[in-house]
């Protein structure tokens, strides 16, 4: 079963807002999200999902689905790029924790207008996987 998009767009939306959040009021709130994700890729359960859904009108089953598979992959995605993004800030290494921050603030955005690039990136990688294994064969 896949997850209705309206939650996915919430996730979105809440590591958007918080990644934001930490680079204009303070670096420690990337904490937020960071927990979140390290939860969500070890448990396959999104606390912001599931308080999500509380605030859905309809049956789960009715809204657009996206693909669950492609959305713990996108989690991992941001997770690593929210921990680097704390590491190197947490170290000093203001440069780069911008980079890394700006790149999640980038792709939840665009994933936001519509284009999901961890989709992209993963449709990529499971096309250069197939045509590997078609060549050897």
């Amino acid at each position: 079963m896949g997850i209705p998009k309206p939650l996915v767009q919430t996730n979105q939306a809440f590591i958007f807002i918080s990644v934001l959040l930490a680079l204009f009021i303070h670096k420690a709130i990337l904490i937020i999200p960071l927990t979140i994700g390290i939860y969500t890729l070890i448990a396959k359960q999104n606390p912001i999902i599931s308080i999500g859904k509380q605030f859905l009108n309809k049956p789960l089953n009715e809204y657009p689905q996206e693909d669950k598979d492609q959305q713990i992959f996108n989690q991992w995605i941001a997770t690593i790029c929210i921990g680097l993004s704390t590491l190197f800030f947490y170290f000093g290494l203001n440069v780069l924790g911008y980079v890394f921050s700006i790149m999640v603030l980038a792709a939840s955005g665009i994933a936001l207008m519509g284009f999901c690039i961890g989709c992209f990136i993963r449709y990529r990688y499971l096309m250069w996987k197939h045509k590997r294994a078609n060549v050897q064969s």
